[in-house]
């Protein structure tokens, strides 16, 4: 015998025994209090939240937040704050945003698990607006609410976009000397207003 069929052998006399799969449906964790568990995991990456009840509040929310009063260039693609000084739809060059101050865009869901939040470029003009801003507010409906990364990749339908992505978050990086740079590869402060009415605070629906 070979040497390769006697490493071969002696592999298949040591397999372990067979187990069944787990099954899928039960993986993932399902929290207790899933606003604490996404408000807690935005922090310890660098992000805030602002629970709003109503989406009628989100106009309230936003203009009371830093970002957004000292901004001098903002970009909304939420129709409960309109602004808009730059003519997204006359912008040749995705290059030309370089300077925005904030971008003001909806997100899809969001992942209490590692406060991620779903994002496309559905119905927006430029995807950069995601990245080259100074500062990022995401805009989130009830509902939108998942409990980990399973369910979020059953929500996912990819065929209806050409573009997706998680963030969770302001850009981050430690690659250099392992000292943290924020805003390295993009916004350097991330908002996320998200509406929960006093009926869902403490649970979710799951997929909706």
């Amino acid at each position: 015998m070979d040497s390769r069929r006697m490493i071969l052998e002696k592999i298949r006399r040591h397999q372990p025994p067979a187990t069944n799969l787990p099954d899928p449906s039960d993986l993932g964790m399902a929290y207790d209090d899933p606003k604490a568990q996404f408000e807690s995991m935005l922090s310890a990456v660098g992000g805030h939240v602002t629970f709003i009840e109503s989406r009628s509040d989100v106009r309230r929310a936003i203009e009371q937040l830093d970002a957004y009063r000292s901004a001098k260039t903002v970009v909304s693609q939420v129709p409960e704050l309109s602004r808009c000084d730059i003519g997204l739809e006359s912008l040749k060059r995705p290059h030309d945003l370089d300077g925005l101050d904030l971008a003001i865009l909806p997100g899809e869901f969001c992942v209490a698990e590692n406060a991620a939040i779903w994002v496309t470029d559905q119905g927006l003009p430029h995807r950069i607006l995601y990245f080259i801003c100074e500062h990022l507010i995401l805009v989130v409906s009830q509902d939108a609410w998942v409990h980990n990364m399973h369910q979020a990749y059953q929500r996912l339908r990819v065929s209806d976009t050409s573009y997706g992505v998680f963030i969770s978050g302001p850009s981050k990086t430690a690659d250099i000397e392992q000292s943290l740079v924020i805003g390295a590869q993009g916004p350097r402060s991330l908002h996320v207003v998200l509406q929960v009415p006093p009926r869902q605070s403490n649970s979710l629906r799951g997929i909706a």
